[in-house]
């Protein structure tokens, strides 16, 4: 992906940070490889959105979500603004069944970058020096 391109994208719609451009090429590849595909395999929106909460997950753990809120990410539906920004930069391609409206109100966006995660209180070492 071409940085350059990116830049002039969040030049002209300055509402994602460039990261998030970033990410979500990595997470394009990411879900290709999760369904066994080749780089040039087309994945659908909910496939591209799923792959996308996998990676952040798996990447940023619990910050998952504020990671993307920093970015300007707060629902399925700018993922899809930020694709379609990359597709119309020329940076992705798409076919004729892809639309925008792929990404709208998918699923609960903070809900599928924080579910699934627990903390196991037995792996913590308390100590009792200073408690009182």
């Amino acid at each position: 992906m071409d940085r350059d391109a990116i830049f002039e994208i969040v030049r002209h719609d300055p509402r994602y940070a460039v990261e998030a451009y970033e990410f979500m090429d990595q997470a394009l590849c990411h879900t290709q490889k999760s369904v066994g595909a080749d780089p040039q395999h087309h994945v659908s929106g909910p496939e591209l959105l799923q792959g996308a909460c996998d990676l952040a997950r798996e990447e940023f753990g619990l910050m998952a979500r504020v990671v993307f809120r920093q970015w300007g990410i707060h629902r399925t539906d700018d993922v899809g603004e930020i694709i379609f920004n990359l597709i119309e930069a020329e940076q992705l391609s798409k076919t004729d069944s892809d639309h925008r409206s792929d990404f709208q109100d998918v699923f609960d966006l903070d809900r599928a970058l924080s579910e699934g995660f627990t903390i196991a209180l037995n792996e913590v070492s308390w100590s009792k020096r200073g408690a009182r």
